[in-house]
């Protein structure tokens, strides 16, 4: 499971102006639609032709729930592409995105302060750059480490340091123990 990944595609997700199909029929006929066919549906889905024609057709209403599971992956990863764009252009130009997460946080610092790592429930509203540089690393495939550290790092220098107000000394934050992580444009 990836938490930041998903976090961040959930985050964007709640800015579709329209819900994606929920049956699996539906869900089918949209996506034979977007990829043009039902052969390529199923090669996508690990299902057979026939079986993606008897969804579109209605025979079949009920899937797996791997098969569920997949299709409704699949489904909202195509879903209003354009609405998509649009939300993260916005949250890494002007809006930022808010990070709201629960876990342990610790940071290196120098000897004689108080680094050692303690649960902590924060809502930070991280500036745009910040969102581009996260979303920028999800669209190239960045690996959900570096995802945690891109947000470690927004949150070293937003909530540590304040902007360079405070804690200079400050080298490194980083998470363990993630309990709560919800990203929120």
């Amino acid at each position: 499971m990836s938490m930041f990944g998903d976090g961040l595609d959930a985050a964007v997700h709640k800015a579709f102006t329209r819900p994606a199909p929920k049956s699996a029929p539906a869900q089918m006929r949209y996506l034979v639609k977007q990829l043009k066919g039902t052969k390529a549906v199923a090669q996508m889905l690990r299902i057979s032709q026939r079986t993606v024609e008897r969804y579109v057709k209605g025979q079949i209403k009920k899937p797996r729930p791997d098969l569920a599971a997949r299709l409704e992956r699949e489904v909202k990863k195509r879903w209003q592409p354009q609405i998509r764009a649009k939300a993260r252009q916005k949250a890494a130009t002007t809006g930022g995105i808010v990070i709201d997460t629960r876990a342990r946080i610790g940071y290196t610092a120098p000897i004689g302060t108080t680094d050692e790592d303690r649960l902590r429930h924060l809502t930070v509203a991280l500036p745009p750059h910040y969102a581009a540089r996260l979303f920028d690393a999800q669209e190239q495939g960045a690996t959900e480490q570096r995802l945690q550290e891109l947000a470690a790092e927004a949150l070293k220098e937003v909530y540590f340091q304040d902007g360079g107000r405070r804690a200079g000394s400050l080298e490194e934050v980083r998470f363990t123990d993630i309990e709560h992580l919800e990203f929120d444009l």
